[in-house]
């Protein structure tokens, strides 16, 4: 049973929105650090943002600073990532990530990932 499921991805044309949510499944995730990464087409996996336990510790990628906001609603054991501004450059398959060891951490990687949602933008 994957622990982490993703929804909420398609396909939007650029400067358009999108709303990404991952659940966890069959366990709960209290205390770990959630985040997001993606992977685009010929490209390697990289870090998107990343939430703390707490709510306190927001990190983002350059990249998607400004544009991205991650939240969490720890009673629905759910993450969520607003994407606005969508560009080209945004295309790849989301994933998310649970980390035990914090945020910082899981900037380099994770003990939980789920199977990924893809997101497209035309330009």
């Amino acid at each position: 049973q994957v622990p982490l499921v993703e929804t909420g991805g398609g396909l939007v044309q650029a400067g358009g929105s999108l709303i990404l949510a991952c659940t966890a499944s069959g366990r709960t995730f209290t205390g770990y650090a959630m985040g997001w990464f993606r992977q685009a087409p010929g490209k390697e996996r990289e870090f998107v943002a990343v939430i703390s336990w707490s709510g306190s510790v927001l990190l983002y990628a350059d990249s998607v600073k400004g544009r991205f906001t991650i939240s969490r609603d720890t009673a629905k054991n759910t993450i969520y990532l607003q994407m606005n501004n969508l560009k080209p450059g945004d295309t790849a398959v989301y994933y998310c990530a649970a980390d035990s060891r914090g945020a910082d951490t899981l900037r380099l990687g994770a003990d939980y990932w789920g199977q990924g949602t893809p997101v497209a933008v035309s330009s």
